[in-house]
């Protein structure tokens, strides 16, 4: 653990370890592949190839370039890069509103019992959210009102028209906005089949058309899907509390079975801790010479059983082969969204056991166990009897952990921020926005998304996020970005005393929160959306999402639902910093359009900054101009000093 004020680490050294044991042990990681592929397509990286329809390929040429400007059918740079943009947002939209989907579809099981195991674990929610969606609850039981929840959200996604209901939660003036530049969403798929159909050659040629068409399915997923999932999670398996866990390498037990849980739909997961704690499974695990069974958490799964179950996390994305290299791991149990292929190859050379679930998602090398509700408990205890069994194949000579962990606190929601802001006698989002009104915090960042082979492993978010809390800027964080922080040791309350400037010092101390927020998985984002709206609801900071001083940013985002993230925040009208460009470059139009013109229908616009300072100084100027638009007071500290240089050099990316 850090001490007080000391340096932070710009690159994990838990992962620093494995990559060196990786190589001594021949395993290949990300980082290998990344150097193997070498140079990088510049023209895919521009935007301007075009693999829409079958009479190209068509490579463009950047003006001044010897190569033709236009593909055969005529499409110029300018479509071209609109397609892939609009194209990337419909799937990011459709990857996180699918998971909406499976939610609803699992919660409308239970309520009519047919997933034994599961229940309505936070009927207040419930209660809630039937009253938002128009359910009738006099009279009836928690599962006819689940039902009744269950079916308006899947009712949702089919919708043709004004079916995405919690677009309502937004100010009104946002949704006039939508309205007037028509990209109110409809229903959710109705909008992803849309931009896939806009796309197609022959239809869309108009950039901004496709932009805008694509901001909407964006909207459907943030609003809609992402929102779905998020609420309907809460419901089913609890609202999280704040609660105390560690993360990285070393929550990996040398004494215990270890069962990895990796993806982004936790509804297996849940069922798997339960497995887990059950006395038999114990009984065997011990009689096999195993001290109990661990189980952590990868990537977006892990911050879902954090949140609700206190589970350990292992590592973010880019630490999934890292894991498996510590030969201590038996199984990985894994859905959808986020897995390497690698990860098997790296499986192959221990004894670990790949367990695949969803149907959506097979991979060579794995053993299939496939998910249904009815069977999910079934499905539980053959995966963690297996994991169990497993024990005795473990050869304890190649077992490898690093000794490196870190306690966080984690699981702040928009209810529980409420609470733990206010008391539970006044709770509000009051002291946050007269924080911000008297100048103690200078306002409030997102950083999110996803760490890439790319750049230095973990720099881009701590440097960002370090740099944010000692200009006075409360930070929440979804996502891998968060368990990158959460591994700095950024996600303890002692953090702020460490780290933060004076202002937002004086604040979490006084509520007793950290700097930086765990909020949660990526489709959690949503939750950042309706913290956006209380906030707004509250009172003197803004009367819409464009006067709030709040902006967002991703360093390191490779992903599509990054990109339909992204849009569905600028769309809202918040300014977002992504580490690396959209894949728009060629298009001096298109990149001129998200960069700047947006700012004029949404209030929101993009920019690209690799450096962190320089990336955090766009940040906070963003802020200080709604400040000073709102004639709020002047700061009433100075920023702190920046943090202390990195205690090792980092590691290079690759």
């Amino acid at each position: 653990m850090n001490q007080p004020g000391a340096p932070i680490p710009k690159t994990d050294p838990a992962s620093v370890e494995m990559r060196e044991r990786a190589k001594a042990e021949g395993v290949e990681t990300i980082w290998d592949r990344y150097e193997a592929l070498g140079k990088q397509c510049k023209v895919g990286e521009l935007g301007i190839c075009c693999t829409v329809c079958h009479l190209g390929p068509c490579n463009l040429g950047l003006p001044g370039s010897k190569r033709p400007q236009v593909g055969v059918c005529g499409a110029t740079i300018h479509t071209v890069a609109s397609r892939r943009l609009a194209r990337d947002m419909a799937a990011g939209s459709a990857a996180h509103s699918d998971h909406g989907r499976s939610v609803a579809s699992l919660l409308l099981q239970t309520a009519r019992g047919e997933a034994p195991g599961y229940e309505v674990k936070d009927v207040a929610k419930l209660n809630a959210l039937a009253d938002e969606l128009g359910v009738e609850r006099e009279g009836k039981s928690k599962e006819e009102i689940a039902e009744e929840v269950a079916l308006a959200c899947l009712a949702a996604f089919g919708a043709q028209e004004d079916g995405v209901k919690f677009v309502e939660r937004a100010p009104q003036k946002q949704l006039e906005d939508w309205k007037e530049l028509g990209i109110l969403p409809r229903g959710i798929d109705r909008e992803i089949v849309d931009v896939m159909h806009r796309t197609n050659m022959g239809v869309d040629a108009d950039y901004k058309s496709m932009v805008l068409g694509g901001m909407r399915s964006a909207l459907a997923d943030g609003w809609g899907g992402s929102m779905i999932a998020t609420d309907l999670q809460d419901v089913l398996f609890g609202t999280p509390e704040p609660v105390r866990a560690d993360v990285n390498l070393g929550v990996i037990s040398e004494d215990e079975v270890n069962i990895l849980l990796h993806g982004h739909e936790p509804a297996l997961a849940e069922a798997m801790v339960d497995v887990a704690n059950e006395p038999e499974m114990l009984a065997r695990a011990k009689e096999l010479g195993a001290e109990g069974i661990n189980i952590a958490g990868i990537c977006c799964t892990a911050n879902e059983v954090l949140m609700r179950r206190g589970l350990p996390i292992a590592g973010n994305f880019l630490q999934q082969e890292l894991a498996v290299t510590t030969g201590a791991v038996e199984s990985i149990m894994i859905d959808v969204q986020c897995i390497m292929p690698g990860v098997t190859q790296a499986a192959d050379c221990f004894h670990t056991e790949v367990i695949a679930t969803s149907e959506q998602a097979y991979y060579p090398g794995t053993v299939h166990i496939g998910f249904e509700a009815g069977q999910a408990y079934e499905s539980a205890r053959e995966i963690v009897g297996r994991a169990v069994e497993n024990y005795a194949n473990r050869d304890k000579s190649r077992v490898s952990i690093p000794d490196h962990t870190m306690d966080v606190v984690a699981g702040f929601t928009t209810e529980s921020i409420h609470r733990e802001l206010g008391g539970r006698y006044r709770g509000g989002y009051r002291p946050l926005n007269d924080g911000i009104m008297a100048g103690r915090i200078r306002g409030v960042a997102a950083v999110v998304g996803c760490d890439s082979p790319k750049v230095t492993q973990d720099q881009g978010h701590l440097d960002l996020v370090l740099e944010l809390i000692r200009r006075d800027v409360l930070v929440a964080q979804t996502g891998c970005s968060a368990i990158v922080c959460g591994k700095a040791g950024l996600l303890r309350p002692e953090a702020a005393k460490e780290y933060a400037g004076p202002g937002l010092q004086e604040i979490c101390e006084a509520v007793g929160i950290p700097p930086v927020l765990h909020v949660g998985s990526c489709v959690d984002n949503s939750r950042l959306l309706t913290v956006c709206a209380e906030m707004v609801k509250e009172g003197g900071v803004g009367k819409d999402f464009t006067e709030l001083p709040v902006a967002a940013a991703a360093p390191g985002w490779w992903s599509e639902k990054a990109i339909a993230i992204g849009f569905y925040a600028v769309a809202s009208g918040l300014f977002t910093v992504l580490g690396s460009p959209l894949n728009i470059l060629g298009s001096d139009q298109l990149t001129k359009f998200v960069t700047e013109d947006l700012e004029e229908l949404t209030g929101g616009k993009f920019a690209f900054e690799s450096d962190a300072a320089a990336a955090a100084e766009l940040m906070a100027a963003h802020i200080d101009k709604k400040r000073e638009a709102l004639k709020l007071r002047p700061m009433m500290h100075e920023p702190a000093p920046a943090s202390p240089a990195p205690a090792q050099e980092p590691v290079a990316a690759a």
